[in-house]
Parts: structure tokens; sequence; C-alpha cells
């Protein structure tokens, strides 16, 4: 929100001689951060000149020019001119003619953006300065002629009289004056006006407040006016789309009429563009008391309007030229019930607006509900001023002040008479008290705030405070929707007194608190991942439709099952994530894009388990009854945390110790039980068959107790293509909950031993349809509690295993309580041998 300091110092007592800074600090310290200091960008002589003579002069590529003789006082005439007459000016417009009064920046001036002005050679002359047009002094948008200040400052007369060649404009035109552009928090809707800055001004400084919407305003009571229809079949939560509704009607008015030069100068001060009389007045009144008005062409009306949900099917062209498809959420202002003539709070339509042939206005200022229009406005995508406002909140008790503000400005300026009737319907949900323990800032801030502090700072900011004996009870302003309970009262107390005021003190951490066992476990497995080589990435859980297949999921995979975004953050990724390597895949690929060819990352984070149930709606602000509060909790879909690893590239660059090895499925297993064994639970290996990984270079990671953990492999050949990843990429997926709720049970740690061990080596041949897997659980299962490790150590395929068959050597550690002899390592191979051959059909080479 911008704020003129002079507007500013119409409101509230301003210091004369403070500055844009200072005004800014006086904000913060109630919590208005700054957030830019316009203005004062004008320097150098910029003056009064009159036009002497002016020369059209037609140039070769067919534009005319007219250069001129234009006075700027006598003594900057001599100073920067060839004589005392004048200073020599090309100029490319020609709205004006011999004296006129006009304004001339001579050299050593600068225009807002540092353009610093010369005398230079141009169209055959030299150019002793530049007459000024209002975009380039910053005066608006207007940039088709220059500045005539007889028009100008036509509704200035006593200025425009007293104006003569030479004398300084900076001043006359405010271009010294500054604006302030603060930061609005959402909470804080009503400084989204000059009378909510001012009112925090006033508190900041310890000023009075002169309250703009102190205005005598025609009673509702004066007779029957145009006729309004309150009807919501629908409203959002109980609360209705809107609770008061104020129409005013002026007749007679010259809707061409041009807005006063203040007018605008203001409306352009706080960023907005002027249009018309009607569009300014009541931008303006927006502007001042933060109420959005709205203006109607009272000829295109019926005798009644009605305030509504919309229809399904219903549609409505708005002012900016765009037919909307409305839904039957949206509130509409509607002629007669029947035809639709704006979405309420939001924007207006075209049928309705005001034209260069409008006399008779109606004036709306109502009070509508924040929810319904910030639903509306995101719906449709049309954030604007009014909408702003509204889903911040307005004050419902000044809407009849605006109107009748508005009113007067339009009769003032556009020659109208306004209407003695006035409608006034609805009544505005009165604000709840609040009971406050006066002890309670104290506590919360952990400074002392006496009762006598916090009484005082409440009524300041706008409160009635009633003592209820040991405790208050605090009525919010109309203003301040956001003041709900206690803690929002504490939160006033303390920014009033200063959040400078409260030390920056560490929290000291209570025994017995830290990191849960969830919380350590994953931290422990990202450091063994790490540790393995692996860099952690985070992505984001949003993706595309065609992903599940792309990574070739079935039909009636599960994983299809998701949840769809109702305003995603990117229109091409509105699903959740059912898998990380959804998402891992894209981040694999764009790191090799950019030229990373050896590359492992790893991520943790959770995933959407199945599609989500129609939930209700609940309303912002407030804690949805137990009963809708259930029904919610129980609908949303199971979130459980995975953690993924995807790699390609080589995993052993070549060097002197010989070839590269690129990174097989050998490595992402390897990976994946890293996973496992970081948290003491042993995974156990077994083939499979699972998208998006290649049928033959799959496995499935088991739990002790049977349950699947996850998978791991190489990818498919034709999800590497599709997502443009290098040749046998490969990739794992586990469930970090069902892990680590295995794990609950304490690991006990192997008992060292002073004894030796023995090896012994074994290989066996078994068909290539076997698992290793299977057969080293066999040979332990057979070896027995002596065997300390088992090593899988070569693979060989060829003639002398045979055809489709496979020989696996191992390598048995034992050690026991005691030294072991060769006939009793030789026993133990044999039983280990002799099991593998039963569950597994083994033959020993």
């Amino acid at each position: 929100m911008r704020a003129p300091i002079e507007w500013l110092r119409e409101l509230t007592e301003v210091d004369p001689g403070a500055t844009g800074t200072d005004v800014a600090a006086t904000l913060v310290r109630v919590g208005l951060e700054e957030e830019e200091i316009i203005g004062g960008e004008v320097t150098g002589p910029l003056v009064v000149g009159r036009v002497l003579e002016r020369t059209p002069e037609e140039q070769k590529n067919g534009k005319t020019i007219n250069w001129c003789l234009v006075d700027v006082g006598s003594s900057l005439n001599t100073a920067h001119g060839s004589g005392a007459d004048g200073v020599g000016i090309v100029c490319g417009a020609h709205n004006f003619d011999v004296g006129d009064l006009v304004a001339v920046i001579l050299p050593g001036g600068v225009l807002p953006g540092g353009f610093e002005i010369s005398a230079r050679k141009t169209y055959g002359h030299v150019s002793t300065g530049m007459i000024c047009s209002s975009l380039e002094l910053g005066l608006g948008e207007e940039h088709d002629g220059i500045i005539v200040l007889t028009e100008l400052l036509a509704d200035r007369p006593q200025v425009l009289a007293a104006l003569t060649p030479g004398e300084d404009l900076v001043p006359v035109l405010g271009l010294d004056a500054e604006t302030v552009e603060v930061n609005v928090t959402p909470d804080r809707g009503y400084c989204l006006s000059m009378r909510g800055i001012a009112r925090e001004y006033a508190l900041s400084a310890g000023t009075p407040f002169d309250d703009p919407a102190d205005a005598t305003v025609v009673s509702a009571g004066a007779g029957p006016g145009h006729e309004v229809r309150l009807v919501d079949d629908a409203p959002v939560d109980g609360v209705p789309g809107c609770d008061r509704y104020v129409a005013r009607v002026v007749r007679g008015i010259d809707a061409t009429a041009s807005s006063p030069e203040w007018m605008r100068r203001r409306l352009t001060d706080v960023g907005m563009r002027p249009i018309s009389l009607a569009v300014d007045v009541t931008n303006y009144v927006m502007m001042l008391l933060g109420q959005p008005l709205h203006a109607f062409d009272l000829d295109t009306l019926s005798p009644a309007i009605e305030v509504r949900r919309a229809r399904a099917g219903e549609k409505l062209t708005t002012l900016d030229d765009v037919e909307r498809t409305l839904a039957e959420e949206d509130l509409l202002i509607t002629d007669g019930g029947t035809t639709p003539l704006a979405i309420a709070g939001v924007m207006g339509g075209e049928t309705s607006e005001v034209t260069d042939g409008t006399t008779d206005v109606l004036i709306e200022a109502a009070h509508f509900d924040p929810v319904t229009v910030a639903r509306s406005a995101r719906r449709h995508r049309l954030s604007t001023e009014a909408s702003k406002r509204f889903e911040r909140g307005v004050d419902p008790a000044v809407t009849a002040a605006a109107a009748q503000l508005a009113i007067d400005l339009l009769v003032e300026h556009g020659g109208g008479t306004a209407d003695a009737t006035v409608t006034d319907v609805g009544t505005p949900v009165a604000v709840a008290p609040i009971t406050l323990d006066p002890q309670l800032p104290t506590r919360y801030i952990g400074l002392e705030y006496p009762r006598e502090e916090v009484v005082r700072t409440l009524t300041a900011i706008g409160c009635t405070v009633r003592d209820a004996g040991a405790m208050l009870t605090v009525d919010p302003p109309s203003w301040r929707p956001d003041l709900v309970d206690g803690p929002d009262l504490v939160e006033e107390v303390a920014r009033v007194r200063g959040y400078d005021a409260i030390p920056s003190v560490v929290p000291r951490a209570s025994a017995g608190r830290g990191l849960s066992r969830e919380q350590r476990s994953r931290r422990v497995i990202a450091r063994a991942l790490a540790g393995t080589g692996l860099v952690e990435v985070l992505s984001y859980p949003f993706t595309r439709e065609d992903r599940h297949d792309e990574l070739g999921y079935a039909p009636d995979d599960a994983r299809r099952e998701t949840v769809r975004l109702a305003n995603p953050l990117q229109e091409e990724a509105p699903l959740m994530r059912t898998s990380i390597l959804d998402t891992l895949l894209d981040t694999l690929r764009r790191n090799v894009s950019r030229g990373h060819r050896d590359i492992g990352l790893y991520e943790m984070g959770l995933v959407t388990a199945g599609g989500v149930t129609p939930l209700p709606v609940p309303r912002g602000g407030v804690l949805p009854p137990p009963e809708q509060l259930d029904r919610i909790t129980k609908g949303v879909p199971h979130q459980p945390r995975h953690v993924a690893i995807a790699a390609t590239g080589q995993a052993l660059p070549a060097g002197p110790w010989g070839p590269a090895r690129p990174v097989g499925a050998g490595d992402v297993v390897g990976w994946a039980r890293v996973v496992s064994s970081a948290v003491g639970v042993d995974s156990a290996v077994t083939a499979s068959e699972r998208a998006p990984f290649h049928p033959g270079r799959c496995v499935e990671l088991t739990l002790p107790d049977g349950s699947v953990l996850g998978y791991a492999g190489e990818l498919h050949p034709k999800v590497c293509a599709t997502l443009d990843l290098p040749e046998r990429t490969v990739a794992a997926e586990l469930d970090l909950d069902a892990l680590l709720a295995s794990s609950g049970e304490p690991v006990t740690p192997a008992q060292l031993s002073t004894y030796p061990v023995a090896t012994t080596d074994v290989a066996l041949v078994v068909d290539e349809s076997v698992p290793a897997a299977r057969v080293a659980a066999a040979l332990r299962s057979g070896a027995g509690d002596t065997l300390e490790e088992l090593t899988l150590f070569d693979v060989y395929r060829g003639d002398q295993a045979g055809e489709g068959r496979k020989s696996l050597a191992y390598r048995l550690t034992f050690r026991a309580d005691r030294t072991l002899t060769t006939d009793e390592v030789s026993t133990l191979r044999d039983r280990a041998v002799a099991a593998a051959g039963s569950a597994t059909g083994a033959q020993q080479r």
C-alpha cells in the first residue's frame, strides 16, 4: 500500500520537517514494514516557461517538429539562451500554442529514472532543455502531448494566476512530495487504505487521528430507495455472502467531466491510473476508506437488484472483456435476479458499466463474506483491488459513509443531484467479545505488561474494554476481524510497545526433549547413504498426468490412484506423486543434461497412497466442529515416507587400477541394503518383476516378517528412453515407515571373540533361475550358529557349469568359543552344502 505523505498529513499530525524515511520508521515501529520510498526524483531547474514562438518544421521522415522560443525568466534566459528573450527548444508535441505556460526542464535537471537533461543538437537545432509531458515527470500515463499549465491547474486558479516564467515548478506540481510504500500482511487488511495507515501512524507517533469516515450520512429512513434483495441459498458454513448492501443514486451527472487534478494526482501517487470521473471517485474512496465501491449505469438496470449465488451454466463478460463461466459458489450482483451484473467483490460486468453517455449512476457499497470473495477471485484467477480488500476483511460499519462520500464527490464534480432516498439492507454479524486475562501478555511475551498498559493499548487500537473483575471483556473494533482470541490481543499489546523491546533470548531445551526415534533413524540412514557417495536432493511432490504411463505402470496398478490438486503450482503437474521416483528421475535427468555424467542421488520424502474422497471445505480462521474435523482427518489419504535412489554413469572411474566399471543393479541393491542395515534390520533379497524396472534385473527386498520393504534394480530400457535417461540407469525405492516400524527392537551387538576364524570356500552349481539369496539362506541354515560371515565372491556361467546353470562361489567364515579344528570346519561345510542341495538342488562343483 502506498501512502502519500501529503495525504497522510490531512488525517493525522505529521511533523512538517518529516521525510519519507522518518514516516517509514514511525510505521515500522507498529509492524508496517517499509517497501520503498517514492518521490523526490525530479531535481535541477524545472521551471515555468511561456511559449514566445512556435515554428513547425517538416522533416525528411515525414515527422513535423516545433522549433520553439520559450521564456524561462530573464536570468535563466541569459544563462541558458543566446540572449535575454528566451531559450530554443525542439518539441515534437502539438497540443500547445504561443502564449501557453508549459513545464520546462533545463540542462542540469534530472527526470525520474535518472534521465539527465543536457543541451544537444537535434533536427538541425541546439535544443536547450525539454518541454515536459505528464509521463516524463511521473505525474501520469499521458505522453501524447506536453503539459499545458493553464489546463493542468484549471481548478487551482490562485496558483495559476501567480505563475511567472522562471518560477520553480517542483513544489507547484508536488514533485518534491514523497510516498511511503509499506508491506501489508494478510491479517491487517484495514491498512490497505489511507484511513488504516493514518490510524497506525497516529498510534505509533501518539498524535490525534481525524477519521475520514466520521461524516454526516443521509439516513436510510429518508424513504425507499432502489430495491435490493439479499438472497443466499448456499451460504459458506452458514455465513451469508452479503450481510450489508448500501445503494445510493445520483442523477444528471456529466460522465465526461474531468476528475479534479488533486484526485488524479492522489490516485497516481497510490499507484492507480485515473480513468473517468465515476471510476476515479470510487477508486479514491476505496483508497481513502478501504471500502470498495462499484458504479452502475442506472438506465441499464431494472427496478431491483438481487444478490444471490450463481446458477449452473451462467456466464458473465467482465470489465476486462473476458467471458467467464460462473460456478455455483460465486456470489453475484444480478439485475432483478435474472441477469448477472457483477461477481460480488471481484469485478463488474460490461452490460452495466458507466460510459460517456451515462447520466444516472447507482453507487454500490456492500460488505461481502471474505471467504466467498477469496474463492471466487482464485477460481477465476482475477485478483483485483476490490477482491484484495474484501478477502482480508472490510469494515462493515463504513459502507454508508463510503457511499455518501462517493455521492458527494460525484455531485460536486459531475454536476448531478443525489436522491434523498437510501437503500441500506442487511445486518452484519456482531463481533464476538473476547475474555482476556490481563496477565496473558506478561506470560506470553516474558516482559512485564501492567494491567493499565494493557487496557490503554487495547483502547488505543479501537477496542472497547470493560472491567470484569479479574478478567477483561474486550470488544474488537469493526475494522479488525483478525482479532478473535486472547493471543491476538497479546500480539497487539506487544507490537504497540514495540517488538524491539522484546529481548532476543535463545530458548532453553527442557530435560528429556530432543529428536524422536524416527527422526534419529532417518538421520542415521541419510548419513549412511551420503557415506556411500550418494547426494541428497529434494524435489517437488507434484507430477504430470502421463508420468504413470511413462514409467510403464499396469492399468490396474495401485500407484495410478492419486490426488489431483485443485490449484496446482504448474498446470502440467497437477497430481501428487505416489512414488518418489516419479520426481527423482526428473532431477537425475536434469543433472545429466547439465554435464554430470557419473551421478548418484537419494531423496527422503512423502508419497500419497490412494485417492481422496470428497471432503467438506472448512471455513478459514475457525476450528471446524468435531464431527467435521474427524471426517476431514479420516478422509485425508495415507502419506507414507519413502526413500529412493537413482544413479547412472561410472561406479568406479578408469585409472591405474584398471578399466572403469559402470553402475549396475548390484550397486543399487547394495545401497538399498545399506538403508536397512543402518537401523539394524537384515533385509532379504529375491528376484522380482515390477515397473519401472527391467524384468530380469529387479529384486524385491523383504523384512524379517516377510513384508515387502521395496524394490531395486535397473530401469526398463523403454523407461530410460522415454525419460531421456542414460541406458542402464539404476534405481531403488523403499518404504521408510515400514522399515522403522520393524526396527523397534534394540539391536544386540555381537560379542567379540579372541579366538581365530576359520575359512573355507565352496562352489555350488544351480539352475539359472535359482536366486543366489536362496542358496545363501540354505547355507546359513545348514552351517549353524558358528557361521560368522557368508560372502558370495564369484559367479560363473560357462561350459563347465552347463547350459542354463551357473556356479556360485561362497566363502564361509566360522568362529567359535574355541579354536576350531580342520575336521570341525569340514563337517560344518558339508552340512551347509547338504542343506543347500536339499533346498535348491545345488551340486558341489
